[in-house]
């Protein structure tokens, strides 16, 4: 099986599968290091392409180098439960630390195939640094005056209705 023949590979972590190819960015649950950092993954299920080579349960000899991203938590999810009737309600909400890897190179038994591309490392320092501007920015206000909201009025109470509730109140006592 030649290298170029080999297009993708099926990898087994963090007790998930993902396909995944020379060049592709994806998420798995969160694993130890820096971005950067190298990780090599030597539970290859499957390589594919023209041939495909199945492992039993691992491909012998088949290894997928990716390098970390970032480290990063994904969106918060919320869990509500309720028992009608029973005054019961519960609210909870997690979220996941991930980290994001490129796939830089997908060795096999017959040769490596590398990504052309290059990881987009985010450091962070660089998330740092997003994050304060993002709050200068919005600390600064709106850059046109005539944008900004206006003042809520305050709004005068009926003089009539409290005087109606007053001479209800007489009237039954």
């Amino acid at each position: 099986m030649s290298s170029e023949a080999t297009s993708y590979a099926v990898v087994k972590t963090s007790g998930r599968q993902y396909r995944v190819s020379p060049g592709d960015s994806f998420s798995v649950e969160k694993l130890e290091g820096s971005p950067g950092a190298k990780i090599q993954i030597k539970e290859v299920l499957m390589l594919g392409g023209s041939q495909t080579l199945l492992g039993t349960p691992f491909v012998e000899g088949a290894t997928v180098t990716c390098v970390i991203e970032q480290q990063y938590r994904g969106t918060k999810i919320l869990v509500f439960k309720k028992k009608r009737r029973n005054n019961y309600k519960k609210m909870k909400g997690h979220r996941s630390e991930l980290t994001r890897l490129f796939v830089s190179e997908i060795a096999t038994p017959s040769g490596v195939i590398k990504a052309e591309g290059k990881p987009h490392v985010l450091d962070a320092d660089h998330v740092k640094k997003v994050s304060e501007k993002k709050a200068a920015v919005k600390a600064a206000g709106p850059k046109d005056p005539q944008a900004a909201p206006a003042p809520k009025k305050k709004t005068a109470k009926k003089a009539g209705v409290s005087k109606a509730k007053t001479k209800a109140k007489t009237k039954k006592s």
